[in-house]
């Protein structure tokens, strides 16, 4: 079966002065405009292309490769906006709709946000939206999939609290990483490898970017010395210095 919002293998079954017509199953024959299709095709070709709704609303197929798929997140850049929603740019002609009703806060021309792209299940559309708590797991569960002290995970930076940087972990859940465990810069939409910390009694999700093991104490050490041997005995970091600073100096 076919899916709108990610790459199907698909047959060519009609050829028309315009493009293509691929096989999708229970969704018709959709169009590959000739723009959009790979060079020499033919009828019988299998073709792996991706599935979205054009400006009219009917669906359509390309070869490109858009910068998200449905049921994925990513930073995305609003380039419009009208009394429907806001439009991101997604790699594709027709940009991404995040209407009103999906937006946690208000969202201007010229800025980018983490978005979740999902597909309406009434209008079978693709749409985004800034409410990530509806679309991800915000605790370590059977359910969602869960996770282990010091595993590894890939994360994309989605939001900034007193506390700390909101993360998407996996594409799959929500974490937190307190402020005295970011020893580089980091911003929204920065995708970063981190490290489970810990899970709370609560289920929630602590995150780290290092763990300090014996090895790394002792190659930190030695690399305050040299600091200090190389600035007679003083240093001009202290406490209240910029992380970004700290891990320049120390790395």
């Amino acid at each position: 079966m076919s899916q709108v919002g990610k790459f199907n293998t698909l047959e060519v079954v009609n050829e028309v002065p315009f493009g293509f017509y691929l096989d999708a199953g229970d969704k018709g024959q959709i169009l590959l405009p000739t723009k959009n299709a790979p060079l020499g095709c033919k009828l019988g070709d299998r073709v792996n292309a991706f599935i979205y709704h054009d400006s009219d609303d009917r669906l359509i197929a390309t070869i490109r490769r858009p910068k998200v798929y449905v049921d994925h997140c990513a930073y995305l850049k609003v380039v419009s906006v009208n009394n429907v929603g806001v439009f991101l740019d997604w790699g594709l002609e027709k940009d991404l709709l995040v209407p009103f009703s999906e937006q946690d806060y208000p969202m201007s021309e010229g800025v980018s946000y983490v978005v979740y792209v999902f597909c309406d299940e009434e209008t079978g559309r693709l749409a985004a939206s800034t409410k990530l708590k509806d679309f991800l797991y915000d605790e370590s569960c059977e359910e969602g999939g869960t996770f282990e002290p010091k595993q590894e995970v890939e994360v994309l930076i989605c939001g900034q609290t007193d506390m700390g940087y909101k993360a998407v972990i996996n594409g799959s859940h929500l974490g937190l990483i307190f402020r005295d465990e970011v020893f580089q810069p980091i911003k929204i939409g920065h995708s970063l490898k981190a490290y489970i910390k810990r899970i709370r009694e609560d289920g929630k999700i602590d995150l780290c970017f290092q763990f300090h093991d014996p090895t790394a104490r002792n190659s930190l050490e030695e690399q305050i010395m040299e600091d200090l041997i190389a600035h007679d005995g003083l240093s001009t970091l202290t406490d209240k210095s910029p992380p970004d600073e700290i891990s320049k100096r120390f790395k």
